[in-house]
């Protein structure tokens, strides 16, 4: 074994760069015409199928597998992008292993689904790379809508209203569009800066101008939204970090998994990513699995997921799961942090075994750990919002907040799956709403 990977503490470069390109390729290599043309042969093409229920945007999914299996995959992806217009990002990140693909028919009698996902992929990717916006605008209307967030939600919505001819500005607190889409996602789900590009096709629709580095609460006031605009959606998804309560959580080298995964995403080379010899990560959701496993893939030794909950509790799906642990990460679960030891920097942290109910059980144990990342859940930030439903916005039908004229979200609100297919949905509906509200007389 090479003596970089066996380094003790937090460094950089633990890998050559072939092996480093290798790990972060592509996770589903895309399909090639005539694989395309065999996957879509697989499909019974269902009257009432139930992967178009399963599906958070209703994507007429037998209709555009059938327009591949003809040749017209220009027409599928038409089909998948009236309903979904950020389609090829959730061909890419949607857990469709869960939602249409454990549905469908195929699955069900052969235990293999149809790859929709990657049909999805296919569609879009054709479509995008001839650079044609399949969508045009209606006639200008005159009125203007403020987006906070240019996230899947914010984008989503964002497009729709400038299908029907309305202006758009879009607020978001980061140096690039995106959201989610551009910080978030694992560099292995999102290759060859497919987020940026997308985000450059979608405004092709023109009539959205996006304003950057600009943050609800600290650069734009929702007063000055308000009088200045004519409606305002809210998708700024949620940019604070839960806490980690444990003694010795402030000590070197204990971080926010979300901060990990954005400067991974942003890192132009790699190998200047430093990443512990022995890394523990803290949660049982996405995050907790995408740093996880882009921590092994960087070279760490000895990577640990510890949830508190037991497996089939995990937010992460059992795909996801399994991806993890034939990347050789391991999962422990019904153990919740209790300390964490170190001089100055982490070097240990102690975990006490709890039940189904978190319920302490007394026994203890430590884990090796130079590295550790939070990955407990995120919060709202912001002053001035619409009534909240717990931690999130409340909102009823399609995004309507309690504030008249102001819809929201995504994940900033109550009550929706934190996936980015269901924010490209809400986003999408509010549209409808706002652009009803506008022109009703």
């Amino acid at each position: 074994m090479d003596a970089r990977a066996l380094k003790e503490g937090v460094v950089s470069a633990r890998l050559d760069p072939d092996a480093l390109s290798a790990g972060f390729a592509d996770l589903h290599a895309p399909l090639g015409d005539h694989e395309a043309l065999v996957a879509a042969d697989r499909c019974y093409f269902c009257h009432d199928a139930p992967c178009v229920t399963a599906c958070p945007t209703d994507i007429d999914i037998p209709l555009f597998i059938r327009q591949i299996a003809t040749g017209t995959p220009e027409a599928a992806a038409k089909t998948i992008l009236t309903q979904n217009i950020m389609g090829g990002m959730c061909a890419r990140v949607c857990p469709t292993e869960t939602l249409c693909e454990e549905v469908c028919v195929r699955e069900a009698a052969e235990g293999e689904p149809v790859q929709i996902g990657r049909l999805q992929r296919y569609a879009t990717d054709t479509l995008m790379e001839q650079g044609v916006h399949p969508f045009s605008r209606a006639a200008s209307t005159g009125k203007r809508i403020a987006v906070v967030g240019a996230g899947p939600a914010g984008l989503a919505c964002a497009h729709r209203l400038a299908m029907h001819g309305h202006d758009v500005v879009v607020f978001d607190a980061r140096p690039k569009a995106g959201g989610l889409n551009e910080y978030g996602i694992a560099a292995y789900k999102s290759t060859q800066d497919f987020a940026a590009r997308e985000v450059d096709w979608l405004l092709q629709i023109g009539g959205i101008e996006i304003r950057n580095n600009m943050a609800l609460g600290r650069d734009v006031a929702m007063a000055d939204l308000r009088s200045d605009y004519d409606a305002i959606f809210l998708g700024m998804g949620l940019g604070g970090v839960n806490a980690l309560t444990a003694p010795g959580a402030d000590k070197e080298g204990v971080l926010d998994a979300v901060d990990f995964i954005s400067d991974l995403r942003q890192a132009t080379d790699l190998s200047t990513l430093p990443v512990g010899r022995d890394v523990v990560v803290i949660g049982g959701g996405m995050t907790a699995v995408d740093a996880a496993v882009q921590s092994k893939l960087l070279g760490a030794l000895n990577v640990t997921i510890v949830y508190r909950r037991g497996r089939d509790r995990m937010n992460a799906s059992v795909w996801e799961q399994d991806l993890a642990a034939a990347k050789g990460v391991r999962i422990v679960t019904n153990a919740a942090p209790v300390a964490v030891h170190g001089n100055g920097a982490v070097r240990e942290i102690e975990f006490e075994f709890t039940d189904d109910n978190l319920t302490p059980t007394g026994q203890t144990f430590r884990l090796a750990a130079d590295q550790v990342f939070k990955a407990i859940g995120q919060t709202l930030t912001g002053d001035d919002l619409p009534d909240l439903d717990g931690r999130k916005i409340a909102v009823t039908g399609p995004g309507r907040t309690s504030v008249d004229g102001v819809w929201a979200g995504g994940d900033c609100t109550a009550g929706g799956e934190d996936l980015t297919v269901t924010a490209v949905a809400e986003g999408r509906d509010a549209a409808e709403d706002i652009h009803a509200a506008l022109t009703r007389t």
